[in-house]
């Protein structure tokens, strides 16, 4: 296992996650009952473990798009800066559309996002996130669904990275700075 300069405490397991994205997968598919298609747009880079698992759940038809929006960086704070990397190849106009995302944090990513994506009149805008931390809350947002609420911890895995590494953990994982660690 290559060296990293933290330790990685479990905090979700792969089978309590896996459990509850097929709840949220239900709960979106009666949600959305009736739509034509629904539009799924993954926030990248972080979301893309969950919104692969969570459109193999949900039970409608739909399309995926994806737009990378950024106010990290390799940073562990957010720069309240949000750049657009990416935007959506389709268009979502008279759509449903649900936003997955993998963290809500400060707000100022998804607040952007919403935004933006909402002054190009879907039908019906909605958010799902996999982890929600509401005491970092600085944008008053909140998603549709949330997966799990978790404290002010920084985490990694199920696609979540620091500094891109450690996305590819099957579950979510608490970052823990220690001497021996970083040593």
């Amino acid at each position: 296992m290559p060296h990293r300069p933290y330790a990685i405490d479990e905090m979700i397991s792969a089978k309590a996650i896996a459990a509850r994205v097929e709840a949220l997968a239900k709960e979106i598919t009666q949600a959305f009952a009736g739509t034509e298609k629904l539009v799924v747009v993954g926030l990248l880079r972080g979301s893309f473990v969950f919104i692969a698992d969570l459109v193999r759940e949900i039970d409608l038809p739909l399309e995926v798009d994806f737009l990378e929006a950024s106010s990290y960086g390799d940073a562990m704070q957010s720069s309240r800066e949000v750049r657009i990397l990416k935007d959506l190849r389709g268009e979502i106009s008279g759509r449903d559309v649900l936003v997955v995302e993998d963290i809500v944090d400060t707000g100022f990513t998804l607040h952007h996002v919403v935004n933006l994506l909402r002054s190009r009149a879907p039908k019906r805008l909605e958010v799902c996130a996999l982890l929600d931390k509401p005491s970092r809350r600085e944008v008053p947002i909140r998603a549709t669904w949330t997966g799990f609420e978790i404290p002010d911890e920084f985490v990694v895995g199920y696609g979540i990275d620091f500094a891109q590494r450690d996305r590819n953990l099957p579950h979510i994982g608490k970052v823990r700075f220690t001497e021996r660690a970083a040593g």
